[in-house]
C-alpha cells in the first residue's frame, strides 16, 4: 500500500508533461520598446513625426499662454487712476510696458478716448479677437493629431493583417500558425502607437484650451472694467464722452 501511494505521488499529473519547463532566460524575457517600434514599419515613423510636432506646439503654446496670463494685479487700478486723472500718455506707456493681450486691448481703447463708448468697445473687441486667434494658433493641429493618430495606427494594423494573410495564402500547404501570429503581433504595434500619440495629444489640447479660456476670461473682465471707467460721471464730464 505504501509503495502504491509513493508511486502515485511521484507520477506526473495528466497534461503536465506537455507544459514547457521555464528557464531563467524564459522568465527574464522582456519586450524591447525599440524593437517593437521598428517592427511597426513606416507607420511608426509617421506617428513619431506627429508626436514630435505635437510636443513642439504644446511647449511653444504653453510658454505663450503663460506670458499672456501674467499680469499686474493692480493693472486696472492704475489704469483707472491714469484715465480719471487725465494722464492718457502715462496710461498708454503703462500698457505698452505690460505687453499682454489685455494690455493691448486697453491700449486700443485709450487711443480712442473722446469717441463714443460704443466705438471704443467695438475697437477693443476687434483687438481681442485678434489676440485670441494668436493664443489659439497651433491648437487645431494638436486636435487633428489627437483624432488622426489612432486612425493611422488602425491603418497600420489593417495593412499588417493584409500582409499576414497574403503570406499565408502564398505559403500553400506549408502554413504555420507563427506566420499569422507574428503578423498580428507586428500589426497591433501600430495600434498601440497610434493610441498613445492620440491620447497624449488629446490631453495636451484640452489642457491648452483650459489655459487659453482662463486668459480670455481675464481679458473680458478687464474690458468690462475699462468700459465702466469710461462710463463714470467723472470721466464723462471731464472728457465729454458720449455713450
Amino acid at each position: 500500500m505504501e509503495r502504491l501511494f509513493t508511486f502515485i505521488q511521484s507520477a506526473p499529473v495528466a497534461g503536465q508533461a506537455a507544459l514547457p519547463q521555464l528557464t531563467p532566460d524564459t522568465v527574464e524575457q522582456s519586450i524591447n520598446l525599440w524593437d517593437m517600434a521598428v517592427k511597426g514599419g513606416w507607420i511608426m515613423i509617421v506617428l513619431a513625426l506627429l508626436s514630435v510636432i505635437c510636443i513642439y506646439i504644446f511647449v511653444e503654446r504653453l510658454a505663450v499662454v503663460r506670458r499672456a496670463g501674467k499680469d499686474d494685479p493692480r493693472f486696472m487700478d492704475r489704469i483707472r487712476d491714469y484715465v480719471l486723472g487725465g494722464e492718457q500718455k502715462s496710461a498708454l506707456t503703462y500698457c505698452q510696458a505690460s505687453d499682454t493681450p489685455a494690455a493691448r486691448m486697453i491700449e486700443c481703447g485709450l487711443k480712442r478716448l473722446g469717441r463714443p463708448v460704443s466705438d471704443i468697445q467695438t475697437a477693443i473687441e476687434n483687438v481681442g479677437n485678434i489676440e485670441v486667434a494668436r493664443l489659439e494658433r497651433g491648437l487645431p493641429v494638436i486636435a487633428t493629431i489627437a483624432g488622426a493618430a489612432p486612425m493611422i495606427g488602425f491603418l497600420g494594423t489593417v495593412t499588417g493583417m493584409v500582409r499576414s494573410f497574403y503570406t499565408m495564402a502564398n505559403a500553400g500547404t506549408n502554413v504555420d500558425i507563427t506566420m499569422l501570429s507574428g503578423g498580428i503581433y507586428e500589426a497591433m504595434i501600430t495600434t498601440v502607437g497610434g493610441l498613445i500619440v492620440g491620447i497624449v495629444a488629446l490631453f495636451a489640447y484640452n489642457y491648452l484650451v483650459g489655459r487659453v479660456d482662463r486668459v480670455v476670461n481675464g481679458m473680458e473682465a478687464k474690458t468690462v472694467q475699462f468700459l465702466d471707467i469710461l462710463n463714470t460721471p467723472q470721466h464723462t464730464e471731464g472728457n465729454g464722452t458720449q455713450a
